[in-house]
C-alpha cells in the first residue's frame, strides 16, 4: 500500500526524445537574449567610437581653418556622445511601455520646436536650409527628434488598433494627420531627406503591423508621385537628381560632391592611406565630417574599414530584428521594428549618396557623422531597443 508521503511527492514527467525541460528552455532563452543585447551594445559602442575617431580626422583641417583648433568639432561630438550614453542608459532602464503614452507630449514639443526653427529669431540658416536652433553653446536640430517621435507615435497608434486594421479610417486618419503636419513643417525648412526617411519608417511599421499589401502599394505610389513633384519643384533638387544620374557631366558644379566623394573612396584601395592622412578632407570633399564622412573613412581606412562599418550596421540590424521578433507585446514589436528600420534606412540613404547610388539628401550617417542631435537621439533610440530586448528576455525567462 502506497504511503501518504509517497503520494505527496510530485510526479516526474518523462521527456520525449529531443524534448528539453522548461528550465533548460528558459536558460537557453535567457542566454540568447543576453547575446542579442550584447550584440546591440557592441555595435552601437563601436560605431560611436569609430565615429569620434573619424570626426576628429575628417574635421581637423576645417576646424583649424575656421576655429583655430583642430579639436573644435571633436570636443563637441565627444560631449554629445557622453550625453547620449547617459540618456541611453536612463532610457534602457525605463519600461518601454511608457513611450506609448509619452509620444503625445513629445509630439507637441517637437511641433513647437519645428515652428521655432522657422522663426527668424530662433532658426539658424546654413547651406540654404533653416534646420537648427542655437541654445547657448549647443545647436539643436529638431528634425532629428522627429524621426524617433514619429516611429513611436506610429507604433502606438497601430498597436492600439491591431483589431481594426480593416477599418482604414480608424487608424489612417490620425496617422496621416501627424505625418502631414510634421511633413509640411520639415519641408518648409526645407529638408526632403528627413521627410523621406520619416515616411519610409512609417511605411515599414505599417507593413510589419500587417496592413493589406494593396493599400501599402497604393500609398507608396501616391508618396512617390508627391516626392517626384517636390524634387522637380526646386531647381537644386533637380540638379541633384540629374547629377546622381551622371555626376561626370558637370564635375565642377552639380556633380562636384559625388565626384570628390568617389575620388576619396577610390583612393583608399584595400587598406587606406592611413588614419589622418586623407587628402580629400583638405577642402575637396564638402561636408567631410558630416554627410560625407564615410568618404574620408574609405580613403583613410580603405575597403577593410568600409566593410567593418557595414558589418557593424549589419550586427545592429540583426539585434534589432531579433528584439522585434521576441518583443512581449505588439507595441514593443512595432517600436523595435520602427527604430531598427529607421536607423538602417538612414544609413542606406547616406551610404547611397556617398557612393553615387542614390541622390544626395543631406542626412547624416547614424552614430558616425558629426551632429549632436543625431547622435543623442540615435543613442536614445538604441536605449529603447535595449529596454525592449531586456523585457523580452525577462518574459521568456
Amino acid at each position: 500500500m502506497v504511503s501518504e508521503a509517497a503520494m505527496a511527492l510530485p510526479r516526474l514527467r518523462v521527456l520525449r526524445p529531443g524534448e528539453v525541460s522548461p528550465e533548460t528552455a528558459r536558460a537557453r532563452a535567457e542566454r540568447s537574449a543576453r547575446r542579442v543585447l550584447a550584440a546591440l551594445t557592441l555595435s552601437v559602442a563601436a560605431l560611436t567610437i569609430l565615429g569620434l575617431v573619424m570626426v576628429l580626422s575628417a574635421s581637423s583641417v576645417k576646424s583649424f581653418a575656421v576655429n583655430g583648433s583642430s579639436f573644435f568639432y571633436f570636443k563637441r561630438q565627444l560631449l554629445c556622445a557622453v550625453v547620449g550614453a547617459a540618456v541611453a542608459l536612463v532610457v534602457a532602464r525605463m519600461r518601454y511601455q511608457v513611450w506609448q503614452r509619452l509620444w503625445v507630449p513629445l509630439f507637441g514639443v517637437t511641433v513647437v520646436l519645428l515652428l521655432l526653427v522657422l522663426h527668424p529669431s530662433f532658426g539658424t540658416e546654413a547651406g540654404g536650409s533653416v534646420r537648427w536652433i542655437d541654445v547657448g553653446p549647443f545647436v539643436v536640430q529638431p528634425s532629428e527628434l522627429v524621426k524617433f517621435v514619429m516611429v513611436t507615435a506610429t507604433a502606438a497608434i497601430l498597436a492600439a488598433n491591431l483589431k481594426y486594421l480593416h477599418d482604414t479610417v480608424r487608424w489612417a486618419v490620425p496617422l496621416l494627420s501627424l505625418v502631414g503636419v510634421v511633413g509640411v513643417l520639415i519641408m518648409l525648412q526645407p529638408d526632403l531627406g528627413t521627410a523621406s526617411i520619416m515616411v519610409a519608417s512609417v511605411f515599414l511599421i505599417v507593413f510589419v503591423a500587417g496592413v493589406r499589401l494593396r493599400l501599402l502599394l497604393w500609398s507608396a505610389l501616391a508618396s512617390g508621385v508627391i516626392g517626384v513633384g517636390l524634387i522637380f519643384l526646386e531647381g537644386y533638387r533637380r540638379a541633384r537628381l540629374f547629377s546622381f544620374l551622371d555626376p561626370w557631366a558637370d564635375p565642377h558644379n552639380s556633380g562636384y560632391q559625388v565626384v570628390q566623394s568617389l575620388i576619396a573612396l577610390g583612393s583608399g584601395h584595400l587598406f587606406g592611406v592611413g588614419l589622418g592622412a586623407s587628402r580629400q578632407k583638405w577642402m575637396y570633399v564638402p561636408n567631410a565630417h558630416t554627410d560625407f564622412i564615410f568618404s574620408i573613412m574609405g580613403e583613410e581606412l580603405g575597403l577593410i574599414g568600409e566593410i567593418v562599418v557595414l558589418a557593424l550596421f549589419g550586427v545592429l540590424l540583426y539585434a534589432g530584428v531579433r528584439i522585434a521578433m521576441r518583443a512581449p507585446d505588439a507595441f514593443g514589436r512595432l517600436l523595435a521594428a520602427g527604430i531598427t528600420g529607421w536607423l538602417r534606412i538612414q544609413a542606406l540613404v547616406n551610404l547611397g549618396a556617398v557612393t553615387g547610388l542614390l541622390p544626395i539628401t543631406g542626412v547624416p550617417l547614424p552614430f558616425i557623422s558629426f551632429g549632436g542631435s543625431s547622435l543623442i537621439v540615435s543613442m536614445a533610440a538604441a536605449g529603447v531597443l535595449w529596454s525592449i530586448g531586456r523585457s523580452a528576455g525577462a518574459t521568456e525567462g
